[in-house]
């Protein structure tokens, strides 16, 4: 097994490409077969495995989540951080923490349009972590 530390700097809400940073911990870590498990260390950020070709895709992600989930919305109590304290929270909870990948012949096992993306849920800048994990054989 074999485990590094991502440091994410976003830019405050939005989404971040991880999947060269997951494959090249994947290559690093010499494990032909097996599975690489990604986590955020956050309650206001997610991951998720999205279309990596079209950068509309993401700008739809963000609409229809603004749509679900809308900051300010008088409905959360928990505004201590501002009116994207709890939408982000329900942000993360909603899309997840956390992603298995497929490791095959030393390399994920990803789809032709399948990217590895950190999607930051609040607006001010950040510094996220991101623990990769692989085992196998």
């Amino acid at each position: 097994m074999v485990q590094a530390e991502l440091r994410v700097s976003t830019e405050g809400r939005g989404t971040y490409d991880l999947s060269h940073d997951v494959r090249a911990a994947v290559s690093r870590s010499e494990i032909q077969t097996g599975l690489c498990h990604v986590f955020v260390c956050h309650t206001s950020a997610s991951l998720m495995l999205c279309e990596n070709a079209d950068p509309s895709v993401m700008r739809d992600m963000e609409s229809f989540m603004a749509a679900q989930v809308p900051d300010g919305d008088p409905m959360f109590t928990h505004t201590a951080e501002g009116p994207d304290d709890m939408a982000a929270h329900v942000r993360s909870v909603l899309t997840g923490s956390d992603l298995n990948i497929p490791v095959r012949d030393g390399h994920c096992a990803l789809g032709t349009w399948q990217g590895v993306y950190l999607w930051e849920h609040r607006h001010a800048p950040h510094v996220r972590r991101v623990i990769v994990t692989v085992q196998g054989d």
